[in-house]
């Protein structure tokens, strides 16, 4: 029996997890499984990865052969660089405790990567947030200023419109003071 280290799909259409499993090469995608070995959630940013790396390197040096995306995620976890530290030390080229040092500085040096890609994410994230803050601002000023060129506009036309009715009721009264000034007059003669 040939054994497989593969992707079992799970989660909804358009959001899928993965359980990373040891299985039969015949059997379905989905179907039967000899082993649960951890699980792979590419919807976040790194992707998340929970596996049992001893278990998998165990599966590894049982025949276990990874798929290509599969090997990829061991890969990325350390399984196949301890699974190769492993073989040095059944040949003896290595001390177990040496390495296990190699395997566990790996394995820092590969959180310091990982920390720093979150960080850089959450840096761009912020900076992003902040610019669009800015433009924000910008644009609510811009608005507040058109607003008040508005009323300002507004303002200007009412005094206009009442300076136009102003010289109409001065034309009036310039015309009804000689008419009262005749009627004066004739009042005065007679």
């Amino acid at each position: 029996m040939s054994v497989k280290i593969r992707l079992q799909r799970h989660g909804k259409k358009g959001k899928p997890f993965y359980w990373i499993v040891a299985a039969d090469a015949r059997s379905k995608r989905d179907g039967k499984f000899l082993e649960k070995l951890g699980t792979y959630n590419p919807n976040t940013n790194p992707a998340t990865i929970d596996l049992n790396v001893d278990q998998a390197v165990t599966w590894l040096f049982n025949g276990a052969q990874p798929t290509d995306t599969a090997r990829a995620i061991l890969s990325y976890k350390g399984a196949l660089l301890k699974h190769h530290l492993e073989g040095g030390v059944r040949k003896g080229a290595l001390t177990p405790e040496q390495a296990e040092a190699k395997f566990n500085a790996w394995l820092d040096e590969k959180a310091g990567k990982v920390n720093a890609k979150k960080d850089g994410l959450a840096k761009s994230k912020a900076d992003a947030k902040a610019e669009a803050l800015k433009a924000e601002k910008v644009a609510n000023e811009k608005r507040a200023a058109a607003q008040a060129e508005a009323a300002k506009a507004a303002e200007a036309t009412e005094e206009v419109a009442e300076e136009v009715e102003a010289p109409a009721d001065v034309e009036a009264t310039v015309e009804e003071t000689p008419a009262a000034e005749e009627a004066n007059n004739e009042e005065t003669e007679a």
